[in-house]
């Protein structure tokens, strides 16, 4: 049998094909969707080796940014060079942008018709179980116990006071815990140390898997190794398509436009996004809702949810965002409204994940002089601990604002508060998907509306 060959390389038009096909079935979330390209790419293509998937994983964990859609473009720029990493990440991104798109309009146009309101009611429950989950699943895989990791239980704990009491802004959360990150790691090593992996990918891969197109031995392409020279280069190309999209903005808006408010934004959004989108989603809420007005908090989560349902990385809510943002604010008049949003959702993609692509592109060569060495993963081990706490911050406002829609003086909703603890059960304990639930959810809705006129 000749199953254990070496396959044939791969040329760029089949992992076109496959990039795309990755980005319209991408759902459950990063676990999912690097589950998904692990059992594609490692154990039935064979197109790369479980080291060197790890190899890349492990890299693109360590970024700001969906460790999902980076390790697409990581994968994809080893395999075919600069165009192979862009084409992997675009296309990772793109379905999920045009459904949300035209998801938002819907939402924006008929979000006020009875069976409509119904849906989200038996959303937003959904939503905060999700948060809910959020905060355990990182937790158990940062935290360790408290026996074993104190100093982690402390960031967190102080971090979700400082963001819940406090209301101190997300970018000094995280540089606090940075800093202390970088501090403590000389004198309690342990803390900080990795522990566990990248799920049932993480054993023995040498002696028991077939050969790979790039495998563990193969030697690094050219356009993967490092020259000062090549790292320039690629810093300028993106600085370019940082700069000259932000000076157009600037040129027809000025500086105070929306437009030009939401690129500056979520370009600092883009960099904070340590522990995945849930990490950042704080701090979108304090610019976007808090700051700038763009979208109500109901809006947030009623967005959350559209996020869930669609494919790609999480983080696409900030599209929807940028569409809300877009529609309310009138940016291309109040005749164009949809022109306006789309395009105010498309300036907030390019501009949340253009950092993501220099990452990649820039680091991928240096990954070797970074990945494992302590002084590097500590301070990012501290941020992903307080991430715990600013996520648990959110998640108490979810719950709050579903048990009271009203507002502090308003009547509470048991109902909701019922349908997200059965939620939260059916995540945490009957480990149902994240479709499922919200399916089951809005179905909910609509009943108690049809049944009980509510």
């Amino acid at each position: 049998m000749q199953t254990d060959a070496r396959p044939a390389p791969v040329s760029f038009r089949q992992a076109l094909r496959f990039w795309f096909k990755l980005g319209c079935i991408s759902f459950g979330g990063p676990a999912g969707q690097i589950a998904i390209m692990h059992r594609e790419l490692v154990q039935e293509r064979r197109w790369i080796s479980e080291r060197r998937f790890l190899h890349a994983l492990n890299y693109c964990m360590l970024l700001p940014g969906p460790e999902a859609q980076q390790l697409a473009t990581y994968l994809g720029w080893l395999m075919h060079r600069t165009w192979g990493g862009v084409a992997a990440g675009a296309l990772f991104v793109l379905p999920s942008l045009l459904l949300l798109l035209g998801l938002s309009w819907g939402y924006m146009a008929f979000g006020d018709v009875p069976w409509m309101a119904a849906v989200l009611w038996g959303i937003k429950p959904a939503v905060a179980a999700l948060v809910l989950q959020a905060v355990h699943r990182i937790g158990s895989r940062t935290l360790k116990t408290p026996r074993t990791a104190p100093l982690l239980w402390a960031i967190a704990l102080v971090s979700f006071v400082a963001v819940a009491q406090l209301e101190l802004p997300f970018p000094a959360v995280v540089l606090g815990a940075a800093l202390m990150g970088a501090v403590a790691q000389r004198w309690l090593p342990g803390q900080f140390a990795g522990g566990g992996s990248h799920g049932a990918a993480s054993g023995s891969t040498t002696a028991t898997q077939p050969a790979a197109w790039i495998d563990d031995h193969t030697p690094t392409p050219e356009h993967a190794r490092f020259t000062p020279a090549r790292l320039a280069r690629v810093l300028a190309a993106g600085a370019a398509l940082w700069l000259l999209p932000m000076a157009a903005l600037v040129a027809v808006w000025g500086w105070d436009g929306t437009l030009t408010h939401m690129a500056w934004f979520f370009t600092k959004a883009a960099l904070l996004t340590f522990g995945g989108a849930y990490a950042v989603l704080p701090y979108v809420y304090q610019g976007a809702v808090e700051h700038f007005g763009w979208l109500s908090a109901a809006q947030m989560m009623d967005g959350l949810a559209l996020g869930e349902t669609t494919p790609g990385p999480l983080i696409m809510v900030v599209s929807f965002v940028g569409f809300v943002g877009g529609w309310g604010q009138a940016v291309l008049g109040p005749q164009a409204l949809f022109w306006g949003a789309a395009l105010a959702a498309t300036v907030v993609t390019w501009f949340t994940f253009l950092p993501s692509f220099i990452f990649v592109l820039a680091g991928g060569p240096l990954i070797e002089s970074t990945h494992g060495k302590l002084q590097f993963t500590a301070p990012l081990t501290a941020i992903t601990a307080a991430v715990v706490g600013v996520i648990a911050s959110l998640a108490v406002f979810f719950v709050l604002h579903i048990a009271r829609p009203g507002g502090a003086s308003g009547a509470v909703d048991f109902a909701a508060l019922g349908l997200a603890l059965a939620a939260a059960w059916a995540l945490l304990r009957l480990k149902w998907g994240v479709v499922p639930v919200i399916g089951v959810c809005a179905a909910a809705g609509l009943a108690r509306h049809f049944l009980l006129g509510a």
